[in-house]
């Protein structure tokens, strides 16, 4: 045992821990450190569900024939040609992205920032991480012009970099990489061999749909993995579902039969009602696309509502295309926050905010940054509600920032930031 690798707790799901705790001890937080989505089950999904609560056998490793064929539709809608039989399920992305690592091998080049898990992951299945920053605005994809540097270093040092791990759109900035960037990535990972696993379980929440984050997969097709799920644009985290898409290659039909194995060992096959839920909501029927467009409206609006309050509280924030995160950068405030309190870094910024104020957010060093960063990332994605009746309310609102509730959330972090940065914050 002394040779495992020491991997900390998710600091996503540590802080939601922590933060439900002192909520239940009466106290009044704001959660705004894990991305999960505070919003209901779409009635319908529910329906698929439970229908499907008697189908106990445990099926094809890969997942059931409907979900690849539906899992495949939902691709081929996004210009991605795909094979059911290269379509590869799972309970959930984060265990299909552990098993691709497994099924790859080597080291793996992570994004500085980036995802807790990819390091975490590359650790426990006994690979280096090889960190490479992001360009700035870039989230999510290693810069192309530092890449090459660092896997060459790497090789030369007796590492053995196999794959680059992207997210599009990007978890923590919510930023989107623009298609020069990825067209750059692309090429310099067919130069370099490595495997591209593209993590796109936010791609439906780009908020001008007309201009979606472009997937690796269109300009390296014959080495991107591309994975995503129902986490995020139809919130059913606990459900545990996602799906892998490998490359009609010879590279993707190797990798194929190799995660299978892996799955095989690990999990079986997923679990056969969800599968059957996930089928249907692959296929997006209207009633899918229209939560999903009421669910990504929400977030933007909510998200860009906090973004102006620490802008005007003097933090800088990159414009954010998607998701429900900001990345916010309060180093044009550090002489104040050190004379004034005694913030130096985010991890003290985490302390102030949750200690004086019951926010919750996360470090920038738990994404990967070095030095203590005055960074932190925000999540707006638990400001809808504490229950199904006010997140429906909150979906439905001409205008979400009215309602009391959220209104009630918004002030509190008004509040907070105030009191930190000293700056008066517009409660618009």
């Amino acid at each position: 045992m002394s040779d495992a690798p020491s991997i900390p707790m998710s600091a996503t799901l540590a802080a939601d821990e922590a933060l439900d705790r002192r909520r239940r001890a009466g106290e009044q937080v704001l959660p705004m450190a894990g991305g999960e989505i505070g919003l209901p089950v779409l009635p319908e999904l529910r329906r698929r569900l439970a229908a499907a609560a008697d189908a106990n056998a445990y099926g094809p490793v890969p997942g059931s024939q409907a979900l690849r064929a539906s899992a495949a539709g939902y691709w081929e809608r996004r210009g991605l040609a795909t094979d059911p039989g290269l379509v590869v399920a799972g309970p959930g992305s984060k265990p299909l992205l552990f098993a691709l690592l497994l099924a790859v091998g080597g080291d793996v080049v992570v994004p500085v920032p980036s995802w807790v898990s990819y390091a975490a992951q590359a650790r426990l299945v006994g690979a280096h991480p090889v960190p490479v920053p992001i360009a700035a605005g870039q989230g999510g994809v290693p810069d192309p012009e530092r890449l090459r540097a660092a896997v060459t270093a790497a090789r030369a040092a007796g590492r053995d970099p196999r794959c680059v791990v992207v997210t599009l759109p990007d978890n923590p900035t919510g930023t989107v990489a623009s298609p020069d960037t990825v067209r750059r990535l692309a090429a310099l990972a067919r130069e370099l061999d490595l495997v591209i696993v593209s993590d796109e379980i936010y791609c439906d929440l780009v908020y001008d749909a007309s201009v979606p984050a472009e997937s690796p997969a269109r300009h390296a097709p014959e080495r991107t993995v591309v994975t995503t799920g129902l986490t995020k644009n139809l919130a059913v985290g606990g459900w545990r579902t996602g799906v892998a898409r490998l490359p009609d290659s010879g590279i993707g039909r190797a990798l194929h039969g190799r995660l299978v194995s892996v799955a095989s060992q690990i999990w079986s096959s997923p679990p056969a009602p969800v599968q059957a839920a996930a089928a249907y909501a692959f296929g997006e029927p209207p009633e899918v696309t229209e939560r999903v467009a009421a669910s990504r409206r929400l977030h933007e609006i909510v998200v860009r509502a906090v973004a102006g309050r620490l802008t005007a509280a003097g933090a800088r924030v990159a414009p954010v295309r998607a998701t429900c995160y900001l990345y916010p950068d309060f180093g044009p405030l550090r002489d104040h926050l050190a004379r004034a309190h005694g913030v130096h870094g985010g991890a003290d910024l985490v302390r102030f905010l949750g200690e004086r104020h019951g926010v919750g957010v996360l470090p920038a060093g738990a994404f990967g940054e070095s030095g203590d960063p005055l960074r932190i990332r925000v999540a707006t994605s638990r400001l809808y509600g504490e229950d199904d009746e006010r997140r429906t309310a909150a979906l439905t609102a001409p205008d979400p920032l009215g309602l009391p509730w959220i209104r009630r959330y918004l002030e509190q972090f008004d509040t907070a930031l105030a009191d930190l940065t000293g700056a008066r914050v517009p409660r618009a």
